[in-house]
């Protein structure tokens, strides 16, 4: 006979924290755009790469999240730290490590070792030592998962700001046959979507024949369809300018342009899934990037070529076939590089220099001709950027925003889901 001996379950510390709001609380940390690092202290010194995505450092910005956000009290690491003895520390230590494998099983993060060759005469401590090369080995990425849930968490506290908001697609005055019923029926035309009309069908049916009689004698001329209003789809190109002066300043301006990124794609593949979105990074240059390397993207001692961002986007927009076209573009400065036919890149990064300027509007007005719409939000306010600004919006026929990091999801979202768009035939 088998006996079983029952024991009153003891969770761990580790299984009561609530990782979504730890996630949220780690959204700066995980989406750093190089802004802590340009001004942070390197203890290996100043030609070595910060130590950001290693694991020490992500157990380090665990315990401080989880301290601000309460869930883990002064109180509490005081008694886990008991007196502070080897044993105390090496309680606190495992906790973390838990917290972190968590967040690994959850499938919000994900890990890589590189691989090094240690050298047997490799000191254990100090620059190159063994320490330094373990601190390094394992490193953590954000995985599909964690992109989408702050995307997510993004847009939220992004929405939450301006009130209540109502997703839907973009409104058009033009009516069609679909499945949603947001207007009158009509008759049924050659061509149409069967969206059927079943009240409205029958009832003309008994009024032509006068009787109610199963099964019912309909003609073509009975049928009523419901009508829609008519969807427009719109393919967005997303710039995102990565120049130095995104981290200068003593102000991070990329890191709210990448959540603000996030909560735009996150919106879009959700709510419009007729849309599509894309991203272009512009520097000395420009490129496209997956939307799952939005969050890894970085600011770079780069000048600001708008010109060769602006042609990338539009012949990104120009391969999709939307009822619109739309450039979403968010930068801090003039335009300071542009891309010579021989592919050198030219810089002037001394007030704005016609031959740049130039080639920028010339840009603008191609995206004009290509029927494609440029939205850009600033986020400065020099006297000439403001010109050049209104320039751009003349030309291309878009809206200028002039913000600031705090209202930057604002006016981005909100011009989004506010406009009134009609079908480009």
């Amino acid at each position: 006979m088998n006996f079983h001996t029952y024991t009153k379950y003891n969770p761990e510390l580790a299984d009561a924290v609530d990782l979504q709001s730890l996630l949220d609380g780690l959204s700066d940390f995980l989406l750093q755009s190089g802004f802590a690092e340009s001004g942070a202290y390197n203890p290996w010194g100043p030609d070595e790469e910060p130590a950001d995505r290693s694991m020490d450092a992500l157990k380090d910005a665990v315990l401080n999240a989880l301290i601000d956000s309460g869930q883990f009290t002064p109180e509490m690491l005081a008694a886990l730290r008991g007196d502070g003895d080897e044993d105390s520390q090496a309680k606190l230590a495992d906790l973390l490590d838990k917290i972190v494998q968590r967040l690994i099983d959850e499938g919000f993060l994900n890990t890589t070792v590189t691989p090094k060759a240690m050298d047997s005469h490799q000191p254990v401590t100090g620059k190159g030592g063994l320490a330094h090369a373990a601190s390094q080995d394992v490193q953590f990425n954000l995985s599909q998962k964690g992109v989408d849930f702050l995307g997510y968490k993004s847009l939220r506290n992004i929405l939450g700001s301006f009130g209540k908001s109502t997703f839907g697609s973009h409104d058009t005055p033009y009516l069609s046959t679909g499945v949603e019923s947001d207007a009158w029926s009509k008759p049924y035309e050659f061509g149409d979507v069967l969206n059927l009309d079943v009240n409205e069908t029958l009832k003309n049916s008994m009024l032509r024949t006068g009787s109610l009689d199963v099964p019912m004698d309909l003609e073509y001329s009975d049928l009523m369809v419901r009508q829609s209003e008519y969807r427009s789809s719109c393919a967005t190109v997303l710039m995102l300018d990565t120049s130095h002066s995104m981290i200068l300043y003593g102000e991070d301006r990329f890191t709210p342009a990448k959540k603000v990124a996030l909560a735009l794609t996150h919106l879009i593949r959700t709510q419009f899934p007729g849309d599509t979105i894309r991203v272009v990074l512009f520097h000395d240059s420009a490129e496209e990037i997956p939307i799952s390397a939005l969050a890894s993207a970085q600011v770079g001692p780069y000048h600001t070529n708008t010109a060769e961002g602006l042609k990338l986007a539009r012949r990104i927009l120009m391969s999709q076939k939307k009822d619109m076209r739309q450039i979403v573009m968010i930068t801090d400065g003039k335009p300071s590089a542009l891309t010579m036919p021989d592919g050198q890149i030219y810089k002037n990064s001394m007030g704005l220099d016609m031959n740049v300027i130039g080639q920028t509007l010339k840009e603008v007005a191609d995206c004009r001709r290509n029927g494609i719409t440029i939205n850009t939000f600033m986020l400065a306010r020099d006297h000439a950027l403001v010109a050049f600004v209104k320039k751009v919006s003349g030309i291309a026929r878009g809206k200028a925003y002039f913000t600031n990091t705090m209202s930057l999801g604002q006016f981005v979202l909100m011009d989004f889901l506010r406009k009134k768009t009609k079908r480009v035939s």
